[in-house]
């Protein structure tokens, strides 16, 4: 087949098949537009997932009329300069419109703030209507119909109508985190109706829209970030240890104001909390990047997804430094969502019991029936006796012990150490988790708080403070390494030895000693003694594999963490190991002075805190 020019409806099919993936797409490329044109509202609809109809109209400075033929031709935009690596919008190719036009039935109508009336064009599969005038209101209103009625092939390729008005919604609200000033509608007959009202562009106003974005659970569970280094700024939230998600969905980053997906951004967020998460949880995440336009490339994906920085190992750094600075320096915090399972277990419901007689489910009934047994039943003895019946013997002061015998009788393992021997000083009573007063079941350490009741997993909370001891030590010296009696030698593509070479220095810290072994080598003499046995080959080679990809060598410092981890984890206190009162205090200390001591190694939490407040809702006080 010889050489020709396509036709400029197939080149432009061509285009859509890049940019218009499915009507996320569409609602993606026109909020965009409303938003690069000032729009402080923005309302979309939508009906049948988008295929049969989305529109979007805003409040924005509108298109001239002698524009309107231009703003659906190939290439024409307003948004761009002479200099490619300036981009300061959020969409800057001019291809959407009629990209979108050669699939569907597209049309836009449009008044400027000074015109007199409104202008309309339209475009169906490809051919495009003369402007003609219209009525309407200051702004933008585009409507597209019938999408890919052009290209019918693509219509086999998508969702359910259900399935695509999820991520319809998930692009609004991906992008409407990044503009709180703006208001946005998405309704339809297929969807219930999302408003997000505008709130401002400030910290606090940030924060307001993206609690109706995610839930206003997350603010009570967030840690502020703010952050700048070498000219990259990074602020935003992330979420507690212990406030996680089961994928990585409500992790959202922007790129100077643009929404991106980007491969080095997850692993910085996942690098960072990889010693307070289990491997199975994901963190909730907000973040922000501002940093000059010239040293980023927003131009590497057909739809503006992925973004390429000038300095990656830059813009790793601070975001991994960042969250872990900010997790440190939040102290200990449970997240509120514990509290709310706590209390949904403790609601009054019918109780498993497996004997005949009261139905309470509580172990003292069968304490109290042995031990009266053998000497009749006494109603006053009773556990399950009304509190009528225990008035006429019971002394003004209190309950005497021979009126509690039942309660006491038998070994009860809910009652280990009874830590309120002394009354807790006011002192304990205001630290963040209180002072203990009592063991239960040989693992829990009950403390209490002025405002609230705190249950701590003693092995748990030990785990992490030996854990991060371990790491403290490791990281604050060079790791002690062993000699091999011969060097292993590791083939490497030329490109990966010289990596290496360049991290050698690194490398030696955390005890890996290597050199250049020829071109296509690397000649490894030392090997953490930590590892023992370790694979020196497939170390080197993923450690060459991340360098390539990230310019860090965290591979090898992970693998010693987890070294660390194990050990802390057969070195802690054992569950069933009974505390003192003293021992349980040193331990509630100890956790409030060290980082992430709110979860263990293994990412589960180490104590739940449950609120005076609470409680009384409980018990029907509030």
């Amino acid at each position: 087949m010889p050489i020709r020019q396509l036709s400029e409806t197939m080149i432009n099919q061509i285009a859509a098949g890049e940019v218009i993936e499915r009507p996320a797409s569409v609602v993606k490329e026109l909020v965009e537009n409303a938003l690069d044109a000032g729009a402080s509202r923005v309302e979309i609809v939508t009906a049948g997932g988008g295929l049969n109809l989305i529109r979007v109209t805003d409040d924005g400075s509108g298109i001239p009329e002698q524009e309107l033929a231009l703003a659906v031709a190939r290439h024409c935009t307003s948004k761009l300069s002479d200099n490619i690596h300036d981009i300061r919008s959020l969409g800057f190719r001019g291809e959407a419109l009629p990209s979108i036009g050669s699939v569907a039935r597209l049309s836009i109508r449009s008044r400027t703030a000074g015109g007199d009336s409104a202008a309309e064009i339209g475009i169906d599969g490809g051919r495009v209507s003369a402007v003609k005038p219209a009525a309407a209101n200051r702004g933008t209103t585009v409507e597209v119909r019938d999408l890919f009625f052009a290209t019918p092939a693509r219509l086999k390729f998508m969702k359910g109508e259900r399935a695509e008005s999820s991520a319809t919604s998930d692009v609004v609200k991906r992008i409407a985190i990044a503009f709180p000033a703006v208001r946005f509608t998405l309704a339809g007959a297929d969807r219930s109706t999302l408003e997000l009202p505008a709130t401002s562009d400030t910290p606090e106003g940030r924060l307001a829209r993206v609690a109706q974005v995610m839930g206003k659970d997350f603010p009570d569970n967030a840690i502020a970030i703010d952050a700048a280094r070498e000219g990259v700024h990074l602020a935003g939230h992330v979420s507690i240890p212990s406030y996680t998600r089961a994928n990585a969905l409500q992790q959202y980053a922007y790129v100077n104001g643009r929404p991106v997906r980007d491969k080095l951004i997850a692993g910085a967020i996942r690098g960072a909390f990889a010693d307070v998460l289990p491997r199975d949880r994901h963190a909730v995440t907000v973040l922000f990047l501002s940093l000059d336009p010239s040293t980023v490339d927003v131009n590497v994906h057909p739809a503006k997804a992925d973004v390429r920085f000038r300095d990656p190992g830059l813009v790793r750094g601070l975001i991994v430094g960042a969250i872990r600075e900010a997790l440190a320096g939040a102290g200990i915090r449970a997240a509120t969502t514990g509290a709310a399972g706590m209390m949904a277990a403790f609601r009054p419901g019918a109780a498993p019991y497996s004997h005949a007689g009261p139905a309470n489910g509580h172990r003292s009934y069968e304490a109290a029936y042995h031990a009266s047994a053998s000497g009749g039943f006494d109603p006053l003895r009773s556990a399950q006796r009304p509190l009528d019946m225990g008035e006429a013997r019971a002394p003004r002061n209190g309950f005497a012990e021979n009126e509690q015998a039942a309660f006491d009788a038998g070994p009860l393992a809910s009652a280990d150490v009874r830590a309120g021997m002394a009354e807790p000083t006011e002192a304990l009573l205001g630290m963040v988790l209180g002072a203990a007063r009592a063991q239960v079941h040989e693992n829990y350490i009950v403390a209490q708080t002025r405002d609230s009741l705190v249950i701590v997993d003693q092995h748990a909370a030990h785990e992490r403070l030996v854990y991060e001891a371990l790491k403290n030590a490791l990281h604050s010296r060079a790791v002690p390494s062993q000699m091999l009696l011969l060097p292993e030698i590791v083939d490497l593509p030329e490109e990966d030895a010289e990596r290496l070479a360049m991290h050698s220095e690194t490398l030696a810290k955390f005890g890996l000693g290597l050199e250049r072994f020829g071109p296509g080598a690397v000649a490894v003499r030392e090997t953490p003694s930590m590892l023992g046995e370790t694979n020196v080959q497939q170390l080197v080679r993923d450690l060459a594999d991340e360098i390539a990809d990230n310019d860090t060598v965290e591979t090898l410092k992970e693998r010693l963490d987890r070294i660390a981890a194990t050990m802390a984890c057969h070195g802690s206190v054992r569950s069933g190991r009974l505390l003192k009162a003293e021992e349980m205090n040193a331990l509630l200390r100890q956790m409030e002075a060290t980082p992430g001591s709110g979860t263990c190694n293994h990412g589960r939490p180490t104590y739940i805190e449950l609120k005076l407040a609470d409680i009384e809702r409980l018990f029907g006080r509030r």
